[in-house]
Formats: structure tokens, C-alpha cells, sequence
């Protein structure tokens, strides 16, 4: 178990100890993507959704969920995150539309942001699905992926 860096000597689990790691400014980006109906998308587009506004409460528990990801995800440590921002944009496809979550976050710190940004669009799509369920169960939630991450000793990564 010693070559592994999340267990102790004793073969627990642990978590890493960033004590001696340099502060860097670090950038995370995610996404993910939801495919829905042209019903899903027009009630949307016509006010038709009776819970609200899907994106607009989305991003509130997106951000909720990149604060909150040390809670969830046991060996990722407390972040003071500095920024939380979203995009999201509908694209048709051949059937129906896509939506493209993307969440930006951002601190200055000692280990990386991705981790909350993945949970940010994470659970920006799980409740736009709440949001929108009633008026069609069908949505599917496809990839979720990081895009790009900058800061740390690892550098910049871009997916490709």
C-alpha cells in the first residue's frame, strides 16, 4: 500500500498532506451535457416550467455543490474558492436539443479546483433535471469531463 498516495503505512486511507505545497493561483474548467426534448426546450423557452427558471436555480446549487465538495468527495480538502461562474448554452441536435453546462472555478491555493468544478456541473445538471422532470422524464445527462485546468506544479491541462 505505501506506493499509493491516499494510504497510510498502516493501509488506510488518508488524506494528502499539502502542508509543504506552494499557494498558485489555479483555474478549473467543466462540463457537462444534458439532452432533452423539444418539449423539455419549449417549455423552457415559453416560461412553461413550474418550478422556474432550470438554469437559474442550476447554477445557485452549482455553486452550492463546488463549495461543498470536500463534504461529498472524502479525500478532497476544504478550498477557499475565490470565483464560481457558469455558462450555458442550448444547441439543437438531431433530436431534440442539447444543453452544454460549463462551470469556471477559481482560488488561490494549495491543490487544484478540479474536483470542484466537476461537481459544480455535476450537480447543475441533476438539478436542472429536477427542475425540469415534470414535464419530461426522458433527459439523459452524457459526458461530464474536464476541460481545462491551470496552476500547480502539474501546469495547464487542456482536454482534447
Amino acid at each position: 500500500m505505501s506506493n499509493f498516495t491516499h494510504w497510510n503505512e498502516e493501509g488506510r486511507p488518508k488524506m494528502v498532506d499539502i502542508t509543504d505545497k506552494t499557494i498558485t493561483s489555479r483555474t478549473a474548467i467543466a462540463r457537462s451535457t444534458i439532452i432533452l426534448s423539444d418539449e423539455v426546450y419549449q417549455a423552457i423557452q415559453q416560461g412553461g416550467i413550474k418550478k422556474g427558471d432550470p438554469t437559474q436555480v442550476a447554477q445557485i446549487a452549482g455553486i452550492m455543490g463546488a463549495k461543498k465538495t470536500a463534504d461529498i468527495i472524502p479525500m478532497c480538502h476544504p478550498i477557499m474558492l475565490q470565483g464560481t461562474d457558469f455558462q450555458f448554452e442550448y444547441t439543437k441536435a438531431t433530436v431534440g436539443y442539447e444543453l452544454h453546462i460549463q462551470a469556471t472555478v477559481k482560488c488561490s491555493g494549495k491543490t487544484g479546483v478540479e474536483m470542484e468544478a466537476l461537481t459544480a456541473v455535476s450537480i447543475a445538471a441533476l438539478t436542472f433535471y429536477d427542475m425540469c422532470k415534470a414535464v419530461d422524464k426522458s433527459m439523459v445527462i452524457k459526458e461530464t469531463y474536464l476541460v481545462e485546468k491551470t496552476g500547480g506544479k502539474n501546469g495547464t491541462y487542456v482536454h482534447k
